[in-house]
């Protein structure tokens, strides 16, 4: 028993210290309280140069928080704090975000079919097939509908034909996602924009609007309330001490690994530091991180032509751009990591941006698949006497300890068959390590 308390209150330690910090603008205000580059020890010159990487790549509005506090915030061509801006796909966390409020309230569950809001034949499938496709499969591109269409946007029944079962094929396929939107509508009795304003905007302070385009609902707003969002998540879903979304098992579930078909998608968030990622119209399996320059720890929101939102825990940071790009492709991950290079030379003592902005983790499970035991080694000595939890993919906890060592074997015979995420929680930062348990 005494053993189980300690864990609980150091799990609330390393998770409610960083977070007790952290500053919130007021609403209803410019006011925004600020931290000086050089209190962080970062360098002018340095700023300048990653400001002219920005303008040389279309940017419209950058912004970086540090607690929640802003550091950098810049505008280039022609752009200003007052101008809405889309976010493109990055607007599609906000989709995730109001479907668990509205599950946390009652209105939906992610486990019920999609065919119960949007009604029988929304799809060109067999009843049978599309009576398989949930609110959790939209959520998680995992749909099984054919994404080669002539027009993947297209919501109508003629588009949207079978490929796979519902949850045995990731393929980033807009429409699907798309109608979450009517879902919404249908649960709650209230439109996006309505359930939006009443449910995120009032408590914010963030502005901005969905718009329809042809198929698309496409976000505007200024660059303060894209940081704001960034700040929200940053906090898990509090607004100071506000709780926006209080379903905690849904947040956690939305910020990782959804599925184990690609390994760096949430719910409708980016995932980085993951084993291996996919990419948008292709079904290849990528080794690596999607933005090996960043934070393993980073989620993000990735819209067409570099719309971003990035929420790094372990670095108490938030950082938001949006522009134009010359990558045309509907998830630039390319740009997000070029902003990186620049961000991580930003601290004037060279040592600084190997602990500092970026700390590379070194570790590794081992089998993977495994059957009856899980052997962890890490390198990294901050690591040690952090603890850890073993989740299913529904986000349960099956198991938890702490490492008292830089190797620890886990025993997971009583676990069935199936993925699981082993995550270390430290002062630093978390980490996912997603296994299959044969």
């Amino acid at each position: 028993m005494k053993h189980s308390l300690f864990l609980f209150c150091l799990y609330f330690f390393l998770h409610t210290n960083l977070r007790a910090q952290l500053y919130f603008p007021p609403n209803n205000s410019e006011q925004w309280d600020t931290i000086s580059p050089a209190a962080l020890g970062w360098c002018p010159e340095r700023i300048d140069s990653l400001y002219q990487h920005l303008e040389s790549t279309n940017s419209k509005a950058f912004i970086l928080l540090k607690d929640g506090k802003i550091v950098l915030e810049k505008y280039f061509n022609g752009h200003s704090a007052n101008l809405p801006w889309y976010w493109a796909s990055a607007g599609k966390t906000l989709t995730a975000f109001l479907t668990g409020i509205a599950q946390q309230e009652n209105f939906l569950s992610i486990e019920d079919s999609s065919s119960r809001y949007l009604g029988q034949g929304w799809t060109s499938c067999t009843p049978a097939q599309e009576g398989k496709i949930k609110i959790r499969n939209q959520l998680t591109m995992t749909s099984g509908l054919d994404d080669a269409v002539a027009n993947d946007d297209c919501t109508l029944a003629s588009c949207l034909q079978y490929q796979a079962e519902a949850g045995t094929r990731w393929a980033y396929h807009n429409a699907p996602y798309t109608l979450l939107d009517s879902v919404i509508k249908v649960a709650t009795s209230r439109t996006l924009n309505q359930y939006l304003n009443q449910k995120v905007k009032l408590q914010t302070g963030m502005d901005g609007l969905f718009v329809k385009q042809d198929f698309n609902n496409v976000f505007y707003s200024t660059a303060r309330s894209m940081a704001r969002f960034g700040l929200l998540i940053l906090n898990k879903g509090k607004w100071n001490s506000t709780p926006v979304l209080s379903d905690t098992a849904y947040f956690n579930e939305m910020v990782s690994t959804s599925q184990f078909l690609n390994l760096s998608y949430g719910y409708l968030w980016w995932l980085n530091g993951m084993a291996s990622f996919m990419a948008p119209t292709s079904q290849l399996v990528f080794p690596g991180s999607y933005n090996p320059d960043a934070p393993a720890d980073m989620i993000s929101g990735i819209g067409k032509n570099g719309q971003f939102v990035q929420v790094i825990p372990s670095l108490s940071m938030v950082w938001i751009r949006m522009g134009e790009s010359a990558a045309s492709n509907s998830v630039p991950l390319e740009v997000s990591n070029s902003i990186w290079k620049k961000i991580n030379l930003l601290p004037c003592n060279p040592t600084e941006v190997q602990s500092g902005i970026l700390s590379k983790k070194q570790w590794k499970i081992s089998p993977n698949p495994a059957e009856a035991s899980l052997s962890l080694s890490i390198e990294n000595q901050y690591l040690k006497e952090a603890s850890f939890g073993v989740f299913n993919l529904q986000g349960k906890l099956m198991q938890e300890g702490i490492l008292t060592d830089l190797k620890k074997e886990l025993d997971i015979r009583c676990l069935p068959p199936g993925w699981y995420d082993l995550r270390l929680f430290s002062e630093k930062e978390n980490i996912h390590l997603p296994f299959q348990k044969k």
